[in-house]
Formats: structure tokens, C-alpha cells, sequence
């Protein structure tokens, strides 16, 4: 028995073929473009991800073992706006999550109060339902025209199976959703102008939700089969890193960060600007501190300082108390805890004496205290997080996991070499939608290291961040 998963990104379509006993046995992926029309615009066509999808599926297909495929999971970038008509064609490219226009419209429905209280989110510009507000004040012959809003992945879905399906995680962050009830909310929706005809049906994201179309599975060698309901990107790599019981969390250490924690109960707190979700797991949420420019702080500084950030983060020697130099990460605005569009990135206290390297230790710091930021926002809502999986680029730096340890005081998890990423939880949940298995089989990868924070640097540590929170409430205004 072979498994598939789709990991659907903004810059490429990932796909994984592997074994019962969960090895890689084939990869191969395909490079996606975005259009940036208009400042503050992010679309995609969505043609583009049906077409990688079968250069993806061909290649695995030229691996024996995909003969005996049983089950395709999908995973995709959340938020985005596909509008399609009657004739399951898209209306005008998709909005991705990263598409901001709607600011406008995601203020006004955050103003309703029924908003936060039954999707448990703050309505970010970034989600999908203002994106559709927007085009039904913008462009009212396309919203006119709506037959089904689909989220990325559910859109792939559609051209894979003929079926017209989302699932839990995904549909969350739709801000249209009953996130403790699992379920559409017929009062969101009329808000909008919709109603639950337009939406998708819904599964949980190990159950299944249609099977690869005859012609597709022609055209591509691979075995007509089973296609699991899935997941959104996070909870799909939470999947893959084996974070799916209570107590469980990731931090993500990539362009963005995420500090991602499983969740047994359903604990909304919109007011800190924690995302409360579904997870891709029956009766299991998660909740997620989200901030926009992790690695992406470092890459800035090493285009600033024309040095690579390898060369900036290179013999940084013992993580030691934080310097008075305070750099805020904040290049294009911030999501936990602030909800804040307009803030920007400060550097603060510089002098003669600030070299590269200086700078360098600034911009993890900053980093990591907004990660501890995220951390404070989660404890507020009764989410404890004493241990967490490093992942993503970030995470290879020994300098910056022990930094992040001690600054958040938790220990940190690095696993060995391996992809633990949205495409094997993609691939888990096919294999549970075909299998019957259970979450059993999102086990944690093997651990490299840990790192555990240094109780003498703790002091300092707290210090410097709350100098760091106090220096936004200074500057928030400016």
C-alpha cells in the first residue's frame, strides 16, 4: 500500500508518494506564479495548481509502488477566494491569503460582534469572507454569477474528484465558519449575502471525500482512489510533525512564524489575535500565535548589510543576555497580539559600536520575543506550552533555537534530518480516509536534540521583553 500527498503552496505544488511505513519513496514538485495586478493584490490562477497537479501525479506515477496507491491527501494555503460559476469554471483569479485589499471590508464585519463570537476569530483581511465582500461591492457581475466559493485546495478537490468538498481546519479561516460547532454558520453567511448552497459540503480531514476521477486517473498512471478530506497548510503540517494531542505544538521558524499547540477543547480568545481553528482531527482544534516576518527579519537585514544571512548568523558564538540595541519585527505589520496593519519595523537604541553581527543578534532577539508574545497569548486562553518541534528554515540555526528556548522558556524539540512538513500530513490523512487508521499514525519524528533554556539568562530575558512590548505601546501611534 503507497500513499500520495498534495501539499498546495503559494510558490509551488509539492507531491509525496510514500510507503505503509510512512518512507519517501518519490517527490517531485512544480513551481506555481502569483500576479500582483495592484499594490496589496496576491491571485493566482487557479488553472495553474489543476495543471501542476497532473505533472505532479505523472511523476509519482513513474515509481512502481504508486500501482498500488490507495489514498491522495491534500493540503493547501488557506484564505484564498475561488469563485466559480455554474459551469465549475473560476469567475477571476483566485485572492490569496496574502491578498490585503479587503481591509476595508474585513474592519466592518469585525465590528459585528456576531463575528468573533461564533467563529471565534478576529476577521483579518487576509481571510476569505471579506475578499468576497469585496467583490460583491467591486465587481457585483462576478459575485452576481457565484455558484460556489471554494478555499485552494477545495478547488483542486473539485478538479481531482467532480466533488464539491472543503473540510474542518481549512474552512475555519473562512471567517463564515461555527468553529466550535463545526459547521457552516447560516447566520455569517447571510451577513454576506450567501447562503450554505454556495458553500462546499463538509468532512473531518481523515475521512473521505470523493475519489480520483476515471479520466485523471487515465491521464496520469495513477490508480483511481481515495481522496481524504485533508487539511489547511498548518494543521496539515502539524499532522506531519505529529502535533495532534493536547499538550502537543510546534514553532515554525520560516518566512513567517507559527506557534502552533493541538487543543482537546475549543478555547476562542479573538481579542489577542490567536487563530482558533479546527484541527484536521475529529473533535481536536488547535490554535496558532501567528507572526509575519521571521526569517523573512534576517533576509531583510541581510539585503540592508549585503551579506548573506548565513554570513550575519555565522559564529554568533553562546546565546548571552539580550544588548540594549531592540530591533521590532514588525516590516509589514503584525498579527499576534496585535492585530496591526500599520505598525512597522523599528531598530532602537543604535549606536557607533553597532556592527553587522550586532544587528544580526538584534533581529533574532526581536524575533524571538515575538515569538514569546504569541507564547503570552496562548497562556491567556489556558494553553500552556512547556515543549515545542522546531521546524522550518530557522530552525537549523543552533544560535537561534537556544535563543528562543531561553527567551521563551521552553524546550525545543529539533528533529532529525527528514520532511515533516503539509505534504506527509496530507499523506497521513489519505492514508487514515483509506485505511481506517487512526491518529496513531501521526507520531512525532525522531528528535536530534533538545534544547532546554538557560535558567541564568531567564532574568534578562524577561526584562528585555518587557521592554520590548513597552516599546510598541510607544511607537504604535507614530
Amino acid at each position: 500500500m503507497t500513499f500520495i500527498g498534495l501539499d498546495l503552496g503559494t510558490s509551488s505544488l509539492k507531491a509525496i508518494l510514500i510507503d505503509a511505513q510512512q518512507n519517501i519513496l518519490s517527490e517531485h514538485a512544480v513551481p506555481l506564479s502569483v500576479e500582483r495586478r495592484q499594490d496589496g493584490w496576491s491571485e493566482q490562477d487557479p488553472q495553474s495548481w489543476c495543471d501542476a497537479a497532473i505533472e505532479a501525479l505523472t511523476a509519482l506515477a513513474a515509481h512502481p509502488a504508486c500501482g498500488e496507491v490507495m489514498g491522495i491527501g491534500l493540503s493547501g494555503h488557506m484564505h484564498g477566494a475561488t469563485l466559480i460559476g455554474a459551469d465549475d469554471a473560476p469567475l477571476r483569479p483566485c485572492m490569496l491569503w496574502n491578498d490585503t485589499r479587503s481591509h476595508v471590508e474585513a474592519a466592518g464585519m469585525d465590528a459585528n460582534p456576531q463575528f468573533r463570537d461564533i467563529s471565534g476569530n478576529i476577521v483579518f483581511p487576509g481571510f476569505t469572507a471579506p475578499k468576497v465582500e469585496w467583490v460583491r461591492r467591486n465587481e457585483p457581475h462576478v459575485f452576481d454569477q457565484t455558484a460556489k466559493v471554494l478555499l485552494p485546495k477545495d478547488y483542486l478537490r473539485l478538479f481531482l474528484t467532480g466533488e464539491y468538498v472543503s473540510e474542518m481546519s481549512d474552512a475555519a479561516g473562512t471567517a463564515w465558519f461555527d468553529t466550535g460547532k463545526r459547521d457552516w454558520s447560516d447566520a455569517l453567511l447571510s451577513e454576506c449575502g450567501l447562503t450554505r448552497a454556495q458553500m462546499p459540503a463538509l468532512v473531518e480531514g481523515s475521512a473521505p471525500s470523493g475519489t480520483l476521477r476515471k479520466e485523471l486517473a487515465a491521464q496520469t498512471g495513477v490508480p483511481q482512489c481515495t481522496v481524504a478530506g485533508g487539511a489547511g497548510d498548518n494543521a496539515a503540517a502539524a499532522i506531519g510533525a505529529g502535533v495532534v494531542t493536547e499538550g502537543s505544538a510546534f514553532l515554525s521558524l520560516g518566512t513567517s512564524g507559527v506557534l502552533f499547540a493541538a487543543n482537546a477543547g475549543y478555547r476562542p480568545a479573538p481579542a489577542s489575535a490567536v487563530h482558533t481553528f479546527c484541527h484536521a482531527l475529529p473533535d481536536t482544534w488547535h490554535q496558532m500565535g501567528v507572526i509575519l516576518a521571521a526569517t523573512d527579519a534576517l533576509e531583510w537585514l541581510a539585503r540592508l548589510t549585503g551579506q548573506s544571512a548565513a554570513a550575519l548568523t555565522h559564529d554568533l558564538g553562546d546565546v548571552r543576555a539580550p544588548e540594549k540595541t531592540l530591533f521590532l519585527p514588525y516590516l509589514g505589520g503584525e498579527r499576534t497580539p496585535h492585530n496591526d496593519a500599520q505598525i512597522r519595523g523599528q531598530f532602537l537604541h543604535l549606536d557607533h559600536a553597532t556592527d553587522a553581527k550586532a544587528a544580526a543578534r538584534a533581529v533574532l532577539q526581536g524575533v524571538s520575543f515575538a515569538f514569546a508574545d504569541c507564547k503570552d497569548a496562548l497562556h491567556a486562553t489556558g494553553t500552556e506550552v512547556t515543549r515545542a518541534l522546531a521546524l522550518g528554515g530557522g530552525a537549523k540555526s543552533d544560535h537561534w533555537v537556544a535563543m528562543l528556548a531561553t527567551t521563551l522558556n521552553i524546550t525545543l524539540d529539533v528533529p532529525k534530518d527528514g520532511d515533516f512538513g503539509a505534504a506527509l500530513g496530507a499523506a497521513r490523512l489519505a492514508m487514515m480516509a483509506s485505511t481506517g487508521a487512526g491518529a496513531d499514525i501521526a507520531s512525532q519524528p525522531p528528535i536530534s536534540r533538545s534544547v532546554d533554556p538557560d535558567p541564568a539568562l531567564h532574568s534578562a530575558m524577561a526584562d528585555a521583553h518587557a521592554r520590548y512590548k513597552h516599546a510598541y505601546t510607544l511607537l504604535k501611534d507614530l
